[in-house]
């Protein structure tokens, strides 16, 4: 279900006089006015489409160009979206029950695990082919490329261990004893640690990517199921599926720091590329849970379709891409441009004035712990993006 701020209009000084006196004056007497009430008028994250696939979908990811997303589908193919029209534009046979899907950083290559065939595939992205088939662990699902290209990791829930893939010679080492039920991995920023969900003894294990051993454990809650990294901030998330919670690692000390509910039985969970927000999918109530990182609260909760599962946003930050598994689809959020809290919610891209505000998509404090993005406040009234 959608919310908005509320909203309150300003009355403004009525004359010639007061016309001169419009700009950057009255733009910041505009934004003080905001801050005083506590309320401004901007829209909230929509669903704007809802792409349907003809089969039941599972993971997702985006091209790092933002063009295309790459979507696992139950029918041992993954379904190719253009981002420009949202229309399914090639449909990929895989291997033997899809699971998770990773793509390369720079590379024309994208990584798709195949489940029942313990193995992942490997597609050329220029080409929408699969160009080999790499052999894993049993029962592979989570996957992730290091942020440099070089290596895949690949989670393999029945035998409790690792395959890491060189992606120079596809070849693959297998690190085992990896908790009970390694499910899902992720790889921090500059590449050196992978963290693991260990879906049956409610862990989380780092992996140190230099050795490919395990140098901690971090308890979690219960039943988790995916884990996302943060890129800008020491913090890693991952989804409690029992517990209707998402927890918050801080990686500098690897431990568990804050818990926040969400939706019934949360599956996956994304990051925007500012770090600002997380975007979680609540599998039994067909919503997703958008999250304030710098508060750890629900700003909002948004309407989907029948059992999401998969959630990826694109590099510019503009939009998530959510897999519904139970009715074939893939619903479309466009992400607002504004920096919203429970008080606050602005968008500077529609307002008057002359000049750049505090740099131009930065994310400031102001007040009493409300947030605004800046963005371009002159010219074509462009906004600051997530992403930049």
């Amino acid at each position: 279900m959608h919310w908005h701020s509320s909203s309150r209009k300003l009355s403004m000084v009525k004359g010639s006089a007061a016309r001169l006196s419009l700009g950057l004056t009255a733009t910041g007497a505009l934004v003080l006015g905001m801050i005083g009430i506590g309320a401004a008028t901007a829209d909230a994250d929509t669903v704007t489409e809802t792409i349907s696939l003809g089969a039941d979908p599972a993971g997702v990811a985006v091209t790092p160009d933002g063009s295309r997303v790459y979507v696992a589908v139950d029918i041992n193919a993954v379904s190719v979206i253009d981002t420009a029209t949202n229309d399914v534009t090639a449909t990929i046979p895989v291997g033997d029950s899809h699971s998770g899907v990773a793509v390369h950083p720079f590379e024309s290559r994208a990584y798709v695990t195949n489940t029942s065939g313990d193995s992942v595939s490997i597609i050329n992205t220029a080409t929408n082919d699969v160009v080999e088939t790499v052999p894993v662990g049993a029962r592979p699902y989570g996957v992730a490329v290091t942020p440099d290209g070089s290596q895949v990791y690949v989670a393999n829930i029945d035998d409790d261990s690792v395959s890491v893939i060189d992606t120079a010679t596809n070849s693959a080492i297998h690190i085992e004893a990896v908790g009970d039920g390694p499910i899902d991995v992720a790889v921090t920023p500059d590449g050196t640690r992978a963290y693991v969900v260990s879906s049956n003894d409610h862990s989380v294990k780092v992996i140190d990517t230099a050795s490919n051993t395990v140098s901690a454990t971090i308890e979690v809650g219960d039943d988790p199921a995916r884990v996302a990294v943060a890129p800008t901030a020491n913090r890693a998330y991952v989804t409690n599926r029992q517990d209707g919670a998402v927890s918050v690692i801080d990686t500098v000390i690897n431990d568990e720091i804050a818990t926040i509910d969400v939706g019934q039985d949360p599956i996956a969970i994304a990051v925007t590329p500012d770090g600002s927000r997380l975007y979680g999918t609540n599998f039994d109530d067909g919503s997703v849970s958008v999250i304030d990182t710098a508060t750890n609260t629900v700003l909002e909760t948004l309407d989907v379709g029948e059992g999401p599962e998969g959630v990826a946003i694109t590099p510019d930050g503009s939009r998530a891409y959510v897999t519904n598994n139970n009715d074939g689809s893939v619903s479309v959020i466009d992400i607002d441009n504004a920096q919203c809290t429970a008080s606050l919610c602005i968008d500077f891209g529609s307002l008057a004035g002359d000049g750049p505000l505090a740099g131009g998509g930065s994310t400031e404090s102001v007040g009493n712990g409300s947030t605004v993005r800046g963005g371009s406040l002159a010219g074509a009234g462009s906004t600051g993006s997530a992403g930049s």
